[in-house]
């Protein structure tokens, strides 16, 4: 006999019924699985939104046959907004796409027979992807690019590696170099003359409109990464350059949350450029797209505080006991500052230092431990940042042959709080203040 409380265990040859339907409810009356795949997908009601939705995509669905042959069409034409797939562009994309080709592409003139800014931009997974998918985009096995010897690391190893075993030859210039010494280095192969003014972590800047109209004239085409200076701060193709690789990643997302680049070229490009982009399948999520159109919503804020705060630590440094110079173009004793003055409208939160020879063994002390800069590569967002620089290998026709080189990226913290943990690390260092 079991109590009242005690469990019914089922034989062990019986097994219980998983999923009994009650018998108050005939099964005619439960919903077909095949509403479980309908329900919930049209909304009738038009709400307007401040942002826009973030729309997750693969399939994109037509209403006839007809319909699919016109967007196959225009999408291999790149036609904007045109789409049969979630690879080729949702709302939320497209959305990016055309912010990113207004901003970057300020002071393109639009093709008469087409409506828009006059660029266009494809969004990719990263910086570096940009700088590949540029690259790739318009040159082939054969080919000669020139590259400023100052270009991001990734870039030259991207030159050095993929580009080289696809044929396509690298020539590293100095960065500060006129027209007339690069129409020197032309060859008839040059379809590329890249640019990146200010050079990473040196921060030379480049004659843009002299060196991009001496590449028109020989043929080529000129691209710059303007990471530095986008969106709000330089304009490339104010300055006659043909196509822009701009590492979304920072400070138009701005808040170290997201990876993400963008390739901007000029109307009459752009139909190459979406052929490169559609064979490789190359795209990004809603969601990260999302968060680049949220992060540019703050943008021209977030870089005035960041330029703000930047050159009042630059300065400060300036000051300082084991520092030699300050590698900021806005700093009046930048051996670049006048051609920055000519064609820059601010600056960033990234920039330069250069110690005294014979600091090499205790930059460590600067950099480990501090409380308000983080150790990283990344720049762009509202955190500080520091690292030393290694240029052994990445510079090889101007080498370095300065002191130690340190890189920082100012941050949205507090300047007192920034200045005082930068001492700290000098006092590390066994350098006091004067």
């Amino acid at each position: 006999m079991t109590s009242p409380e005690s469990p019914v265990i089922p034989p062990a040859n019986r097994m219980p019924a998983m999923h009994p339907t009650p018998r108050s409810t005939p099964r005619s009356s439960m919903p077909s699985t095949t509403r479980y795949s309908e329900v919930g997908r049209r909304i009738d009601a038009l709400v307007r939104t401040a942002n826009v939705p973030v729309v997750r995509a693969s399939s994109v669905l037509f209403e006839s046959l007809a319909a699919v042959d016109l967007a196959l069409e225009d999408t291999a034409r790149g036609v904007r907004h045109a789409t049969t797939y979630g690879t080729c562009g949702v709302p939320t994309t497209m959305a990016l796409m055309d912010a990113v080709a207004e901003l970057e592409g300020w002071g393109a003139a639009p093709a008469l027979d087409r409506k828009g800014p006059g660029t266009r931009a494809a969004l990719v997974p990263s910086g570096l992807a940009a700088i590949a998918l540029a690259v790739l985009t318009f040159a082939a096995s054969g080919d000669h690019v020139l590259m400023p010897d100052s270009i991001y690391g990734p870039g030259r190893a991207l030159a050095q590696g993929q580009l080289a075993r696809a044929g396509i030859e690298a020539t590293f210039y100095d960065p500060r170099i006129d027209p007339a010494g690069l129409a020197q280095l032309m060859r008839p192969r040059t379809r590329i003359v890249y640019l990146e003014s200010p050079g990473s972590y040196t921060f030379e800047i480049q004659d843009v409109a002299g060196l991009a109209a001496m590449a028109r004239e020989h043929g080529a085409l000129s691209m710059i990464d303007n990471a530095w200076g986008s969106p709000l701060h330089f304009h490339p193709f104010e300055h006659g350059v043909d196509v822009s690789i701009v590492p979304l990643t920072k400070y138009w997302g701005g808040h170290a949350d997201v990876l993400m680049g963008a390739v901007v070229v000029t109307d009459e490009l752009w139909p190459t450029l979406w052929r490169t982009v559609r064979g490789l399948g190359l795209c990004v999520s809603s969601d990260d797209a999302w968060l680049v159109l949220r992060g540019l919503r703050t943008l021209p804020q977030r870089v005035a505080q960041h330029e703000v705060s930047a050159i009042a630590v630059a300065q400060w440094l300036q000051r300082h006991d084991g520092v030699v110079r300050v590698l900021h173009p806005a700093l009046p004793d930048h051996p670049d500052h006048a051609l920055w003055r000519r064609d820059f409208s601010g600056s960033c939160g990234l920039f330069s230092v250069e110690l005294e020879r014979g600091l090499e063994s205790r930059v460590a002390a600067l950099v480990e431990g501090r409380r308000h800069f983080g150790i990283g590569y990344s720049w762009g967002g509202f955190e500080s940042l520091i690292m030393p620089a290694r240029l052994q290998g990445l510079r090889t026709t101007k080498p370095w042959d300065g002191g130690p080189l340190v890189r920082l990226h100012v941050g949205l913290e507090s300047v007192a709080d920034l200045l005082e943990d930068l001492e700290q690390g000098f006092q590390a260092m066994g350098i006091a203040p004067r």
